[in-house]
C-alpha cells in the first residue's frame, strides 16, 4: 500500500498511462530522481565486466605450472610481434619507398634479418638451462667489451647519423650497445649472486658496481653518443642492484651520482642535442616547432588525430616526411593515428601485463641467480615501453629510445627475443 509520500514522488500521469522499467509486465511507477534501468541489461553488463576483470586480474596474478612455460607471456609476446609488423608494413612504407625504391623493404628486412633470426635465439635460449650462462657469465662479458670497442675499428665500424654504434660484417650489420643489455645483465645478475653478502661494504660493493657502470658510460654515452641506450642499461643496474640486496645509502649515493653524471652528458657542447631536447621538454609551448621541437609537435598532432578510432589502417598523413622516425622512435604516434585510442590504450595493456607476468616469474625463480635475471628482463622491457611512450606523449623527454617488439630494428628484435627466451627458460623452472 502507498502511502500519500509515496504518491508525492510519483511522476504525472496521463490516465491510465505510466512510465514502465522496460523488462516488466507489471507497471510499476518510477519516483522523482530516479534513472531508468533495464535490470536485465544491468544485470548482463554487470556479469560481462566481472569476467573481464576477473580474466584481467588472472592474467596478472596467475602462475605458470611447473615445467611449462608461461603460456600468457608468450601469447602477450606473440601478439605484439604480429601486431608490430601490421605497423610497420604501414608507418614504414613512405621511407621504404623513398630511400629504397620498394614500399616493403623495411618489414622484410625486419622480418628476415631481425624476426627469423630473433626466433632461432629465443629457441636456443628457452631451451638452454638458464644457469648454463652464470659459468661463462665473465668470458661473455669481455666479449661484449670487445664488440663495443670494435664499432671504432674503421672499415669494421659503422657511422650512422654521425655516431659510430653499428658493426657490418658481410651485408648484415648489428648494434653492439644492444646486445650489453643481455650480457650486462647476466655478468650482474652471476656477480650479485656469488658476492651476496659482499656488497654491503662499500669498498667492494659500490666501488666495483660504479666501476662497471662509469666503463660503460664511457663507451656507450660517450664514444657512441648512445645516451638513451645507456640510460636503459643503468635502470636495469640500478634495479637489479637494488633487489640483490643493495644497501639504500649507496642507491642514494648512484642516484646523486647519476644526476651529475647525467647532467654532465646533456651540457657537454658536443653533445647539444641532448640539452635542445631537454629545453623542448619543459618549454613545448615556446620552442621553434619546425626546429627543435618539430618531433616532439608533429608527434602530437599523429596521436590528436587519431582521435578515438583512428583515421584508419594505412591513411597516416604524419609518416608522409612530417614526423621523423616513424618506423623506430614514433611508431606509437602512428599507431595512435592510423588505429585510434583504443588500440594504442590497449598496447600500453599489454605491456602492462607483460612487465607483471615476467615479475611473477621473478618472484618464484627457484634460485637468485634466475630472480635478478627475470627482474632485469622485465624492467628492461617494461622501462623502454614506458619511455618511448612518454616521449610520444610529451610526458617525457625525446631518448631515442624504440618501442619493444614493434620498433624496427633487427639488433632489438634479436636481443630481446633472446632475453624472453631466457625469461620462458625461468618460467619453465618456477616453484
Amino acid at each position: 500500500m502507498r502511502t500519500p509520500k509515496d504518491q508525492d514522488n510519483e511522476l504525472p500521469m496521463k490516465g491510465k498511462n505510466r512510465v514502465l522499467r522496460k523488462g516488466f509486465s507489471d507497471a510499476e511507477p518510477v519516483r522523482r530522481g530516479s534513472v531508468l534501468k533495464n535490470p536485465k541489461l544491468s544485470a548482463t553488463t554487470d556479469s560481462l565486466w566481472s569476467r573481464f576483470s576477473g580474466r584481467v586480474f588472472d592474467l596478472m596474478k596467475g602462475d605458470s605450472e611447473p615445467g611449462h612455460a608461461d603460456s600468457t607471456l608468450l601469447a602477450i609476446l606473440i601478439f605484439l610481434i604480429l601486431f608490430g609488423l601490421v605497423v610497420l608494413a604501414s608507418a614504414g612504407s613512405v621511407k621504404s619507398y623513398n630511400d629504397f625504391d620498394d614500399p616493403y623493404y623495411l618489414i622484410k628486412h625486419q622480418v628476415l634479418n631481425g624476426l627469423l633470426i630473433g626466433g632461432v635465439a629465443f629457441y636456443i635460449m628457452s631451451h638452454i638451462d638458464y644457469h648454463y650462462w652464470r659459468k661463462y657469465a665473465f668470458p661473455i662479458a669481455v666479449f661484449t667489451l670487445i664488440l663495443l670497442f670494435a664499432v671504432f675499428i674503421p672499415g669494421l665500424g659503422e657511422a650512422r647519423l654521425g655516431a659510430k654504434r653499428w658493426i657490418a660484417i658481410g651485408g648484415f650489420d648489428f648494434q653492439p650497445s644492444e646486445i650489453v643489455k643481455m650480457t650486462f645483465l647476466i655478468y650482474l645478475a652471476a656477480w650479485l649472486e656469488k658476492h651476496g653478502k659482499r656488497i654491503h661494504d662499500p669498498a667492494y660493493g659500490l666501488m666495483s658496481f660504479v666501476v662497471m657502470m662509469l666503463s660503460l658510460v664511457l663507451l656507450i654515452a660517450v664514444g657512441q653518443k648512445d645516451l638513451g641506450t645507456m640510460i636503459v642499461i643503468g635502470v636495469i643496474a640500478v634495479v637489479v642492484y637494488f633487489v640483490g640486496g643493495a644497501p639504500v645509502k649507496d642507491l642514494l649515493m648512484i642516484g646523486g651520482g647519476s644526476i651529475v653524471g647525467f647532467l654532465f652528458l646533456v651540457l657537454i657542447p658536443a653533445f647539444r642535442y641532448r640539452l635542445d631536447r631537454i629545453l623542448v621538454f619543459f618549454n613545448h609551448d615556446s620552442v621553434d616547432k619546425l626546429g627543435t621541437g618539430l618531433h616532439v609537435h608533429q608527434a602530437l598532432i599523429a596521436i590528436g588525430s587519431g582521435g578515438f578510432f583512428g583515421l584508419g589502417y594505412g591513411h597516416s598523413l604524419q609518416k608522409y616526411n612530417y614526423l621523423p622516425e616513424v618506423h623506430t622512435d614514433s611508431i606509437f604516434a602512428i599507431i595512435s593515428e592510423e588505429l585510434g585510442f583504443f588500440f594504442a590504450f590497449g598496447i600500453v595493456v599489454l605491456f602492462t601485463l607483460f612487465t607483471v607476468r615476467a615479475l611473477k616469474i621473478a618472484k618464484n625463480a627457484p634460485d637468485e641467480f634466475g630472480k635478478l635475471l627475470a627482474v632485469g628482463i622485465a624492467t628492461w622491457i617494461g622501462f623502454q615501453a614506458v619511455v618511448n611512450i612518454g616521449a610520444m606523449l610529451s610526458l617525457l623527454p625525446l631518448t631515442g629510445i624504440p618501442l619493444p617488439f614493434i620498433s624496427y630494428g633487427s639488433s632489438a628484435m634479436i636481443t630481446l627475443l633472446a632475453a624472453v627466451g631466457v625469461l620462458v627458460n625461468i618460467s619453465r623452472q618456477t616453484k
